[in-house]
């Protein structure tokens, strides 16, 4: 089953985040899919960048977005743009 998730990278204290479609039992370092778009927590407010296209061609495909991700496109869907601001 494939799952649409946050990949962690950045240094300690200072995390920064890949949304990535990837296996969902593989670790969260592990192979990925493909690279849907990135999340910085630290920016006030946070950015969040996704390519909503390639996202629901994923969803139709059957991969599930953790809780996080859908929220994360769900703004974005919003936006209209692929950026949002949380």
């Amino acid at each position: 089953m494939l799952s649409m998730r946050l990949m962690r990278f950045g240094a300690k204290g200072k995390p920064s985040y890949r949304i990535v479609v990837m296996e969902a039992k593989s670790p969260r370092q592990g192979q990925v899919r493909e690279f849907l778009g990135t999340y910085d927590p630290l920016h006030d407010p946070s950015l969040v960048e996704i390519d909503l296209a390639k996202a629901q061609a994923w969803m139709a495909k059957g991969a599930r977005p953790s809780q996080t991700v859908k929220s994360m496109i769900d703004k974005a869907g919003k936006s209209k743009s692929g950026t949002a601001k949380s």
